[in-house]
C-alpha cells in the first residue's frame, strides 16, 4: 500500500486543541488511497494521538526543533523534504491555503517532484480530481515523478473515521537546516480578534456580503450573529478595506461548501462561483435580477438588501424568541 504523507503544523498550537476539519479531511482522503503517515512541527500530546490513531495513522514524525517556529516557511519544507525520502512517501498532502502552496513550491523544487493544486480527488492509484477554470471543470492528472506533492481544496471530502482505530506511535526526528533556510526570521506575532463567530471554514452557514453593501458590512453580520454564522465576503469588498482578506471566498480566497450560504449583494462572478457553489442551499440577495448568482442559487431574492436583511433577521430573533 503506498505511503501518504500529512502535514501538521502544530507550531504555537495549544496542548489538548483538537485538530481542524480541514486536517481531519486531509487524513480521511490519505486512509482512502493509502496508508497515511504524518509529519508533525510542533509538539505532540495523548489527545492528538487519540485522534490521529482514529483515523487510521500507526506512524507519527515529531520534530520540535525551533526552527520550525522561528522561521518562515522554508525549515517546514527542508523537514518535509526529509520525512519524504525517510518514509518513501508517494505523495504528500498539504492544504490548500497559501502557506500549503508555498511549501507545495518548495517541495517540488526540492525533490524534483511534480506539483498539483486544488485538489477535490484522490484515488487509491493517485489519481487526482482536479478543479480548474475556476471549479467549472474537474480534470484527472498524475504525477510522473515517484513523489506527488498535492495541495487538496477544503470541505470537499466527508469526514470518516478509519473502520478500525490504531495505536499512533512517536518517532522524534530530527533535521539539519542550512543557512538558507533562517534568512527571515519571525519577531513578532500578533493574535487575530477573536469574534465569537464560527470559522469561515468550518461553518455550517455562511453569510456573504459584496460589493452591493457599498462598505456597510453591519446587516451581514447581524445576519451572521443571528443564524450562529460565520461571515463571508467577495474579494471586490475585501480589495476595497470593508473587511480583512481572511474572509474572502473565492478562486482566490477561501473555499467553502456549508449546509447554507447566504450571497448578499455579491454578482456572483465565476471566481466567487468557485469557493462557494458546492454549498448545499444557496441563497441570493441582489438588486439585479440578471446577476448571474441567481444561476446557481437554489432561492433568489431581488431587492434592496439594505431592506430584505433586517426584515430577515429580525423575523429569525423573533422566531427564536
Amino acid at each position: 500500500m503506498a505511503t501518504i504523507l500529512l502535514f501538521l503544523d502544530r507550531t504555537g498550537t495549544a496542548a489538548g486543541s483538537p485538530l481542524s476539519k480541514v486536517s481531519e479531511e486531509l487524513l480521511t482522503l490519505a486512509h482512502t488511497a493509502g496508508e497515511p503517515v504524518v509529519a508533525l512541527a510542533g509538539p505532540s500530546d495523548d489527545s492528538l494521538l487519540e485522534q490521529l490513531g482514529r483515523h487510521g495513522v500507526s506512524r507519527v514524525l515529531v520534530s520540535e526543533q525551533p526552527e520550525l517556529n522561528d522561521y518562515l516557511l522554508a525549515p517546514k519544507a527542508d523537514f518535509l523534504a526529509h520525512m519524504v525520502i525517510s518514509t518513501g512517501a508517494c505523495a504528500v498532502l498539504l492544504e490548500n491555503s497559501a502557506d500549503g502552496k508555498d511549501l507545495a513550491g518548495r517541495l517540488g523544487i526540492a525533490l524534483s517532484a511534480g506539483v498539483i493544486t486544488d485538489v477535490v480527488g484522490l484515488d487509491s492509484e493517485l489519481v487526482a480530481e482536479k478543479s480548474v477554470l475556476a471549479g467549472e471543470y474537474n480534470v484527472r492528472a498524475r504525477v510522473t515523478t515517484a513523489t506527488a506533492i498535492l495541495t487538496v481544496k477544503a470541505n470537499i471530502v466527508d469526514v470518516v473515521a478509519a473502520e478500525t482505530p490504531v495505536t499512533a506511535a512517536v518517532e522524534t526526528v530530527e533535521v539539519p537546516f542550512d543557512a538558507a533556510s533562517q534568512q527571515v526570521r519571525i519577531v513578532q506575532r500578533s493574535p487575530r480578534a477573536v469574534s465569537g463567530r464560527p470559522a469561515l471554514e468550518d461553518a455550517r452557514v455562511v453569510v456573504a456580503g459584496g460589493r452591493g453593501l457599498d462598505g456597510d458590512f453591519g446587516p451581514v453580520e447581524q445576519l451572521a450573529d443571528a443564524l450562529g454564522a460565520a461571515v463571508g465576503a467577495s474579494r471586490a469588498a475585501t480589495d476595497a478595506g470593508w473587511i480583512d482578506h481572511a474572509f474572502q471566498v473565492g478562486q482566490t480566497g477561501k473555499t467553502v461548501s456549508p449546509q447554507l450560504y447566504i450571497s448578499v449583494g455579491i454578482s456572483g462572478a465565476i471566481q466567487q462561483k468557485a469557493g462557494m457553489q458546492t454549498s448545499k442551499v444557496i441563497v441570493a440577495i441582489n438588486n439585479d435580477e440578471d446577476s448571474p448568482v441567481f444561476e446557481i442559487a437554489d432561492f433568489g431574492i431581488v431587492g434592496d438588501l439594505f431592506e430584505v436583511l433586517p426584515q430577515a433577521t429580525a423575523e429569525i430573533l423573533r422566531r427564536r424568541a
